[in-house]
């Protein structure tokens, strides 16, 4: 994308380091924003508030299988002539308005972790995009910036999924629709087990999206106490993400301090992810629910 020293990068703090991890690598500077508190993904109005003249590209989350809403966030792009790149690695089989996730900014990245709706058997994954010219750069970078073997147009990484990682991701690639529908079946039955349950925020399907719930979010009140109940119950949980990007030790450079960024904080000190895969049964949910509303009484 022509990222250089200076060029600010917009992305959220509520995300895997990953996502960030690329702008400083690329030689950029990240600017954070807060997200939006019922998608947990970027906020646009924030966005249009803390472009600067060094702003270059966004780079929003389509976090848990959610997308983050694309019109306002193209369009604040467009005024201000940036690029987007989104980072739907947790994304796949998700859209947004009937579009596919990472199909909708200038490139998109997925990927094939073992864990993710789509994974590999091992690390692997994807750019996608349609400019021919943006993915000729890529697919010079991910092999030591070779046009072709053994002559070299810049310096690159060695960032190639191999034939064997591609040929199991080929074959589910097909499965991954209906693995789609148990997780959003799953998640039906997860909203209407513990819908009357005050103390816990269910994750919100926007309005223009299909989410395909790689991760099921709640937010708790007593997170951590409930966490340790599910623990004895044996039931797994996870925290996705714990800490914010902008308070890790990897970015105490930054300055910025505990309030920053006020919806990621709140939603960092309450979530916590429930188990959702896509063969999950409806009687494995209700245990998961009725572990919960034991622990609330």
């Amino acid at each position: 994308m022509g990222v250089g020293p200076g060029d600010e990068l917009i992305t959220v703090p509520n995300t895997f380091i990953a996502t960030s991890e690329t702008i400083t690598q690329a030689g950029g500077t990240i600017r954070f924003v807060d997200i939006d508190e019922a998608t947990m993904t970027l906020d646009p109005a924030a966005l249009a508030a803390a472009i600067t003249p060094r702003t270059v590209g966004i780079v929003p989350v389509h976090l848990y299988g959610q997308p983050a809403d694309m019109d306002p966030i193209l369009a604040v792009a467009a005024r201000h002539g940036l690029w987007v790149v989104e980072d739907a690695a947790q994304a796949h089989g998700a859209t947004y308005k009937g579009r596919p996730a990472g199909s909708l900014g200038a490139l998109a990245a997925f990927s094939f972790y073992p864990g993710k709706n789509l994974g590999a058997c091992g690390e692997a994954g994807a750019t996608v995009g349609n400019d021919p010219a943006r993915l000729d750069v890529v697919r010079q970078l991910r092999e030591h910036g070779q046009a072709k073997k053994y002559y070299h147009d810049s310096e690159g990484y060695n960032g190639r999924l191999d034939a064997i990682q591609a040929a199991f991701l080929r074959i589910k690639l097909r499965h991954l629709p209906a693995w789609t529908d148990g997780r959003r079946r799953a998640a039906t039955w997860y909203r209407e087990a513990l819908a009357d349950v005050a103390e816990v925020h269910l994750p919100t399907e926007a309005r223009y999206a299909r989410h395909s719930y790689h991760l099921f979010v709640i937010r708790a009140e007593r997170r951590d106490a409930l966490q340790a109940h599910l623990t004895q119950e044996q039931i797994g949980t996870g925290l996705h993400y714990p800490r914010p990007l902008h308070l890790q030790n990897a970015y105490r450079g930054m300055g910025l301090r505990k309030g920053a960024f006020p919806i990621t904080e709140r939603t960092a000190a309450t979530c916590l992810s429930l188990p959702m895969f896509p063969e999950i049964t409806e009687s494995q949910v209700a245990r998961v629910a009725d572990a919960i509303r034991r622990f609330y009484r």
